[in-house]
């Protein structure tokens, strides 16, 4: 340790994404390379000597404290605990954060070089990891909602990619095994007797950590709320959806001198008849343990819908943004529906 091909993964990974705006401290850190990203590490970061970093990866994270406030994190995982990388600009954003950003949550120093704060996830303290639909985001919950925090990757393969990791480093914990039940079948270890309904698809880690991914149900409590949006519940048993991202749609900021444009986080989802953009609680669901109450707001709240049939062109390439697909419609003049996709959903 370490490896050579350790240094060049990171290396390869140590990579901003191009539509998003961070500070000077965490560019410096995505300058980084090799060896000198590892001595970065065990430097700033590391809490213990004989801690090892295994994974690095960019991605928005939400905290279950700030809801609404989405931030860009350099996330880092070791043998001993997941660390959050944030902007100090994000720790004075929102004054009701004050109480969350207290001492034992974050490792602001002062020192010569003031990077950034740190926020730390120690994998003794994980419970539970829930994996999004289509593998777009994942919320890893700790004991308590200070140790909540969801990464929207809007990328499957950087998901897949960070919960095979943090499972490689969970194996090496070394935990009390629970105790089993005698008579353990498929149903016991994966669904309920009592109901002879399949709960959500759980995988009970090793180290007691459990990883949870959506099933059927969430599916079609999903297409549910679609046909109810399209306004006809009778086409319930035909509708299919073609596709589900996590994206932003750009709006522009109008009387701005240099013709910024702001992203705003979108969940998009197309069938075979129209297109919709909703507002995604990803933070709130499923409820924690210790919720005593369901959140203020639903899971989904739809911000915008069309139908297919009025797309008059789609346009690529020609925006500021990388990915860009602007969709036109002919049902309402002046008002475009522009979206930033991911390569992953295009293939190759």
């Amino acid at each position: 340790y370490p490896s050579e091909f350790l240094m060049q993964k990171i290396t390869e990974d140590n990579q901003i994404p191009v539509h998003l705006r961070v500070s000077m401290s965490l560019q410096y850190v995505a300058g980084l390379k090799g060896n000198a990203l590892v001595e970065f590490f065990h430097g700033n970061i590391a809490e213990v000597e004989n801690e090892e970093l295994r994974h690095l990866m960019w991605s928005s994270v939400l905290f279950y404290k700030t809801p609404n406030v989405e931030v860009m994190a350099c996330v880092l995982l070791s043998t001993k605990a997941i660390y959050f990388l944030l902007d100090d600009s994000f720790i004075h954003a929102d004054e009701h954060q004050s109480d969350f950003w207290n001492k034992e949550n974050s490792d602001c120093k002062n020192s010569s070089f003031h990077l950034s704060c740190c926020f730390v996830l120690k994998l003794n303290d994980l419970q539970s990891v829930n994996v999004g639909l289509f593998d777009q985001y994942f919320r890893i919950t700790g004991h308590s909602a200070d140790h909540i925090v969801t990464c929207l990757t809007r990328d499957s393969y950087n998901t897949h990619t960070f919960i095979q990791q943090l499972m490689a480093v969970l194996s090496l914990l070394a935990r009390t095994p629970s105790p089993e039940p005698v008579d353990k079948d498929f149903y016991s270890e994966f669904g309920s007797k009592t109901t002879g309904k399949m709960e959500n698809y759980e995988l009970i880690h090793s180290s007691r950590v459990k990883f949870i991914y959506p099933n059927e149900e969430e599916i079609g409590d999903l297409a549910f709320l679609v046909a109810e949006k399209m306004d006809g519940l009778m086409k319930l048993q035909s509708l299919n959806i073609l596709l589900y991202v996590l994206a932003f749609q750009v709006n522009h900021v109008e009387g701005s001198a240099q013709n910024t444009s702001s992203l705003q986080p979108k969940t998009l989802i197309l069938t075979s008849s129209d297109l919709f953009l909703f507002d995604e609680d990803y933070i709130s669901y499923p409820l924690p343990e210790f919720a005593k109450e369901p959140p203020k707001r639903d899971k989904y709240q739809l911000a915008d819908g069309r139908r297919i049939r009025d797309l008059d062109r789609v346009l690529m390439g020609y925006q500021t943004y990388p990915q860009a697909l602007t969709f036109v419609f002919d049902d309402v003049q002046n008002q475009d529906l522009m979206q930033n996709l991911t390569l992953d959903h295009f293939g190759e």
